[in-house]
């Protein structure tokens, strides 16, 4: 009698729940069927060995004008597929193998920041800030400052992923929320929101650059400033900031229900041991931050590049080591050792799962598949006879789906730059507005995609809320942003074109003339 009522029980809530609800259960469903990630990226890399034999065999290739990486000049190019079942494909294979896992770029990333977080997190000093962040702030704005918070990360380059969904989900976790919630509204702050900011980022001169060497095949003059869509940017801020809170609190967050895991914040009041020790920390954070003011100098460009990780290893250590030492978590170096090798052994998941997935995505690149794919795109929208706001979209559209396959926004741009800047200078927008439109289709998508470089780094960082959490699972918690994302700064990029206002410093939409 008590099965058939929790069953008649299961099936009502089955009902009740919304068509997304059960649209995303059929997609973390169906992508949790799959194998391990680990597993599921080698099966890719078998697939894209496969498929490039097929392409070698066949002939795939395209004629484009391109922007050459190394030159930055635009030139005649002949993209054929490489074949990995060729003598030279399988000689790649089995040299590359190593390369491929030390070169992943987000691994040395994350296993040196782990040095300064992992002292930080158990030293307790990290639990100590969450209580007083989850004493302070009202619950109402942690949402948005999370997403805000991630969106104005893209500043410093990568180290938002990082740092900021992990944090995210311990700050939800502290406040009694989900903390997968978190996690995924950092992500989508720092990776779906990546070209919205209120500063000029790391992306900016990129892209710039690249724009102007497009813009140089109709008008040699031009020139596309690293400004070029910041005004559209700073307001994209808010809009990411306010459709990502709406989606997560509306949509995410209910469909996740009550965390019934196993970690958990003491929500306790701050001791007055740990009130001791956060001033310790904060001493240290001073004296770091004077320190960091000649190495910043020395430094110059490289700050906020290549030296950025280290000093997030000192942000987090030297506070993280004053805390220890003034509450008793540490008490000698032995302390500090075993702390570090706790966070590594936590990681061991993460290189595993990536030592495929750099596989893979490196597979991909050498086949020019990617780069194949990307320039067919392009000529079918260039062919498809549509104008104003609908070729726009269609654009926006045609570089998100692109973005699933080529995850690169430069490698990408450097493609479909010459292709669209001069179309779209033909009918009178101007580079800057072609470049502020790309730019939305490939930060919507980069939280839904299996060949973002970080993307199997998130599901491991889920995977610490949700044992059985896999592909499917981050899927189908990332996809209501990236759909609401794409189409909501569609429809802002649409409202702005109609009202005519500029997009950067002296940027028109429309050329001078038009």
């Amino acid at each position: 009698m008590e099965g058939k009522m929790e069953a008649e029980l299961k099936k009502n809530e089955l009902n009740n729940k919304s068509f997304i609800d059960k649209f995303l259960n059929i997609i973390e469903k169906g992508g949790n069927a799959l194998p391990h990630p680990a597993t599921l990226f080698a099966i890719l890399a078998v697939v894209v060995i496969i498929i490039s034999g097929i392409g070698g065999a066949l002939g795939w290739s395209v004629d484009f004008v391109g922007i050459n990486s190394k030159t930055m000049k635009t030139e005649e190019m002949v993209i054929s597929t490489k074949s990995l079942m060729t003598k030279e494909g399988v000689n790649y294979i089995f040299t590359s193998m190593v390369k491929n896992f030390t070169g992943f770029a987000p691994l040395g990333t994350v296993l040196v920041a782990i040095i300064g977080i992992g002292i930080a997190e158990r030293s307790g000093l990290m639990a100590a800030i969450l209580k007083k962040v989850a004493l302070s702030t009202p619950k109402k704005l942690v949402t948005v400052m999370v997403i805000f918070l991630g969106i104005m990360s893209n500043v410093a380059s990568d180290a938002g992923y990082v740092v900021l969904p992990p944090l995210a989900a311990l700050i939800f976790l502290s406040f009694g929320r989900h903390p997968i919630a978190g996690l995924a509204a950092a992500f989508a702050g720092v990776s779906g929101g990546f070209s919205a900011n209120l500063l000029i980022g790391t992306i900016d001169p990129l892209l710039g650059g690249i724009s102007t060497e497009a813009a140089k095949i109709l008008d040699p003059t031009y020139e596309v400033l690293p400004t070029a869509n910041w005004y559209f940017m700073m307001a994209s801020t808010f809009v990411i900031a306010f459709l990502g809170t709406l989606i997560n609190d509306k949509i995410v967050e209910p469909r996740l229900g009550k965390y019934t895991g196993d970690e958990a914040i003491d929500f306790q009041e701050v001791t007055v041991e740990e009130k001791k020790a956060l001033r310790s920390a904060g001493m240290a954070t001073v004296v770091m931050l004077v320190l960091l003011v000649p190495i910043y100098f020395a430094l110059g460009k490289n700050f906020l590049g290549s030296g950025l990780v280290p000093i997030i290893v000192i942000f987090f250590a030297l506070p993280g080591l004053a805390y220890g030492k003034s509450i008793g978590t540490i008490k000698n170096d032995s302390d500090v050792m075993g702390m570090l090798t706790k966070s590594m052994q936590g990681m061991a998941g993460y290189i595993v799962l990536v030592f495929f997935a750099a596989q893979f995505i490196a597979y991909f690149g050498y086949t020019n598949l990617g780069t194949i794919l990307a320039v067919k795109g392009a000529d079918f929208l260039e062919t498809a006879g549509i104008g104003g706001i609908p070729l726009v979209i269609g654009f926006i559209l045609i570089v998100g789906f692109l973005n699933l396959f080529m995850g690169s926004a430069s490698a990408k741009w450097a493609i479909l730059a010459p292709v669209f800047i001069p179309m779209l200078m033909r009918i009178g927008y101007s580079p800057e507005f072609t470049q502020l439109a790309y730019r939305i289709g490939d930060s919507s998508t980069n939280i839904i995609s299996p060949l973002m470089s970080y993307f199997a780094m998130i599901i491991v960082f889920m995977q610490k809320y949700d044992k059985k959490a896999s592909l499917g699972t981050l899927i189908s918690v990332m996809l209501p942003y990236s759909i609401t994302f794409l189409i909501g700064w569609s429809i802002f990029l649409a409202a702005w074109m109609l009202s005519g206002f500029p997009i950067g410093p002296e940027v028109q939409i429309l050329l001078k003339g038009m």
